[in-house]
This record gives structure tokens, sequence and C-alpha cells, in this order.
């Protein structure tokens, strides 16, 4: 009887090129889900952390710094948006019309001369500037609804609530113009919430 030795072991040319492909794929998935996954690197400077309580009256209107809430604070124009909002409230606040011109369109600045624009906002100061979302519209455009309190004579409030002390709710129309977001003229089918201090 001859000694038989075990059949030679072939093992299949396939096996390691399938192995590398599977660990590959297995990887590039990992690499991809934590891309996916990751919390961004830095927040916007001023994501509003929410308050309970209200300013008194006499610290009305509150800061002049404008706010986000952290769903703006994710729309990609948030920066943007963030600064010509800046720009827009701190021209009422400092009574600067060549500053508001830089933040509103051309069709808003020949709406509004500057004697016109100066008489409106002769006694009004804007504080407690909150942007709660961002939303992109079709044409080059931007929905933001803000919110924010205004201090003023009654007889510069607006007439349906003639107060010194008003909050506000609105959406403001954001348009692309010359590469620059501008605040453009609210339409008619936008209505402010507005209640008392």
């Amino acid at each position: 009887m001859t000694a038989m030795s075990p059949p030679p072991v072939v093992r299949p040319r396939w096996l390691a090129p399938v192995v590398i492909v599977v660990v590959s794929i297995m990887v590039g998935g990992g690499l991809l889900a934590r891309e996916l996954y990751r919390l961004p690197e830095s927040a916007p400077d001023a994501i509003l952390a929410q308050s309970a309580a209200p300013r008194p009256i006499e610290q009305q209107p509150g800061p002049g710094t404008v706010e986000l809430t952290p769903d703006a604070a994710a729309h990609p124009q948030n920066t943007a948006v963030r600064a010509v909002m800046q720009a827009y409230f701190d021209s009422i606040n400092n009574r600067d019309y060549d500053l508001w011109k830089t933040a509103v369109t051309r069709e808003r600045q020949q709406a509004k001369p500057e004697s016109t624009w100066l008489k409106d906002y002769d006694s009004t100061r804007d504080g407690s500037i909150l942007v709660y979302r961002i939303d992109a519209v079709p044409d080059k455009q931007l929905r933001v609804l803000v919110g924010f309190t205004s201090t003023q004579d009654p007889a510069d409030a607006p007439p349906e609530l003639p107060e010194a002390c008003v909050h506000w709710r609105l959406v403001l129309p954001l348009t692309l113009e010359s590469s620059a977001w501008k605040v453009d003229a609210a339409s008619g089918s936008t209505t402010p919430e507005l209640s008392r201090c």
C-alpha cells in the first residue's frame, strides 16, 4: 500500500481580490457616513441662546445685534443674510441713510428718499433682532422671517398699534442684486404680526 498524500490545497485566485474589494467598500462607506453625520466644525457667531424671560420695558428694545436661531444658522446663506440684516437695522438705529442704501434694493431706495426715510425713523430704535428662518424662493430671492422690538414715539408707531414699544414679526424679502443680498420692498401678501411690549 502506498501512502497517499493529501491533495494539494488549491486556493482560488479570486479570493484575494474579492476580499480587497469588500474591505475597500466598507472603508469607503464608513468614511462617507462620517462625512454625512459630522457636526459643523464651527457655529456662526450669533446663534441665539433662547431665553424664556422677556425684557422689562425699561430695557427695551434690547441689543441691536442680529441673532439667528439654529434653523436660520443652518441655511447656507446665513452669513450673508446676517450681514445685510445687521446693516439694515444699524442704519435705522444710527439714522444712517447711506448705510441703509447699501442694505436695500435700488427699487426700495427710489421709493423712500432720504427726507422721507429720516422722518419715518425719526424716533425709532430697533433691538432684540432674531432671524427665525431663511427660505430660498425662485428668481434669486430669499424670504427671511425676522422678529424684533422697536421703541418709538407713539406718533411714529404703526397706525394699527400706536405704542411706544412694539414687538414685530414679519417676512422680509431679500433679492440678489449686483451679486449681493439686499432687502427688497415687502409685497402686499405679507402682513407683519405686531404686539405690545
